[in-house]
């Protein structure tokens, strides 16, 4: 059940940025993360820190795939499945037989039962914090604005 600071837009961006850095530097999904609704960190084994352009990269990467307005769904699969095709290391031991998988796109896809917006427009866009490396650990810490061009205002989420 989530917390009253709970927020689906950012435990979404959470998705796309374990996403990103799987797919960037094949470090797999953050093995912990705090997820809070004024700023969230996510935790990554990794062979080195990333520099300065290195963490611009990631940055900008998740916000591109944000501003695709990507819908965001679910599908329910059997354990065994779930096992063959996701990670499933984070589900507890009485998760049951039938897990329910948060899709974005074709982006990205992975065993969750937390609150998520419909689709990523709903997100805001993603800024990260502050990213620090200390033995085979990379922290990445980031905060959302919600974005409202049309009257040029950005608001802290």
């Amino acid at each position: 059940m989530p917390g009253k600071d709970y927020n689906s837009a950012m435990h979404t961006a959470e998705h796309i940025l374990n996403s990103v850095m799987d797919k960037m530097y094949h470090c797999g999904r953050s093995f912990n993360s705090h997820i809070e609704s004024k700023k969230s960190k996510c935790d990554y084994r990794i062979r080195k820190g990333l520099s300065d352009k290195e963490v611009r990269a990631v940055e900008k990467t998740v916000n591109e795939i944000i501003k695709l307005s990507i819908p965001v769904g679910e599908e329910i699969v059997s354990r065994g499945e779930a096992d063959k095709k996701y990670y499933t290391g984070k589900l507890p031991d009485d998760a049951g037989e039938m897990i329910r998988i948060i899709t974005i796109g074709n982006f990205d896809a992975c065993p969750c039962i937390g609150q998520h917006v419909s689709n990523t427009s709903e997100i805001g866009s993603f800024s990260i914090t502050s990213a620090d490396f200390n033995e085979g650990v990379l922290r990445i810490r980031f905060k959302l604005n919600q974005d409202y061009p049309e009257q040029g205002i950005r608001v802290p989420a």
